[in-house]
């Protein structure tokens, strides 16, 4: 049996917006039981319940929005608050996005450990999946099958020599989440970056927040984290897509070429078909998202 979790103190960041490039200050505090993860817009005065529900975009980031006010780019903070089994927290943010700081989730996992996670006084529930759901897409897939512990497997093909054929099978832990996916980074190619821009994104992206490639290679002078760092980041936006569920799930996800958009579809889909999953309170803590 796993109690719901928070963080024991109040804590704070900045960084830049990836898409926006605007300075951004994200605040982090503790929520009581039962409240799920909530963005307060301190700019707007707004709420936006982190919800598969309230997703309006997902054009090279996951983009959260309700009664007119909208939170872009969540997905990473979603895998640290998912990773590290937190169930409750306030997030405010002063602007549209949330920063992007190194490219990866890692930054946030250290911001909370720093805080401290206490446990609550309400059951944790899970939706443990008892049928496949499944959506496929010309080369691309997406599906969740039975399984008794949290699993994601992903392959990722690109046209590209770093890219093709990479395979991550991940077992969800929370040191395998802290030491194998938080720290891999976002990556983008170099040949889109103009026609990114020319769209309004991209403009807070540097080599510090993302992995560049050219045609053949990395232009980033530090190398990888791993030598499959991509694919483990494809992963990691999947944790924070799927942690869009209203619960933590238990089953096993397998991916093709997925991104945030059938990602987000696949929650969505679970929650639309509610007779292949049943909801699960007792189980132990080490086998959820």
């Amino acid at each position: 049996m796993r109690f719901q979790r928070t963080i024991k103190e109040t804590v704070v960041c900045t960084g830049i917006g990836l898409h926006t490039g605007r300075c951004v200050s994200l605040r982090l505090s503790p929520a009581p039981s039962d409240t799920g993860i909530i963005f307060i817009r301190g700019d707007k005065d707004s709420e936006i319940k982190a919800t598969v529900e309230n997703i309006v975009a997902t054009d090279y980031s996951s983009t959260l929005g309700f009664n007119g006010s909208s939170i872009r780019t969540v997905e990473h903070l979603m895998a640290a608050i998912a990773g590290l089994n937190i169930d409750n927290l306030y997030v405010e943010v002063d602007s549209q996005e949330v920063p992007i700081m190194d490219g990866s989730a890692y930054p946030f996992v250290d911001l909370i450990m720093k805080s401290g996670i206490v446990q609550q006084d309400r059951i944790k529930q899970y939706i443990k999946i008892i049928k496949t759901i499944e959506i496929i897409e010309m080369d691309r897939y997406i599906r969740i099958e039975p399984s008794p512990f949290t699993a994601i497997t992903y392959v990722m093909d690109f046209d590209h020599p770093l890219l093709n054929k990479q395979k991550f099978i991940y077992h969800y832990s929370i040191e395998n989440f802290v030491e194998d996916i938080a720290p891999a980074r976002t990556f983008g190619f170099l040949k889109d970056v103009t026609n990114l821009k020319e769209k309004g994104l991209g403009r807070g992206g540097s080599l510090e927040n993302v992995i560049i490639l050219d045609d053949n290679d990395i232009l980033n002078k530090e190398g990888l984290r791993y030598s499959d760092e991509f694919v483990r980041h494809k992963v990691l936006d999947l944790i924070g897509d799927m942690a869009l569920l209203p619960m933590s799930f238990i089953g096993h996800v397998k991916a093709c070429r997925s991104g945030h958009r059938l990602n987000t579809k696949l929650a969505g889909s679970i929650l639309e078909n509610r007779d292949k999953w049943v909801e699960a309170g007792q189980i132990e803590e080490d086998i959820a998202v």
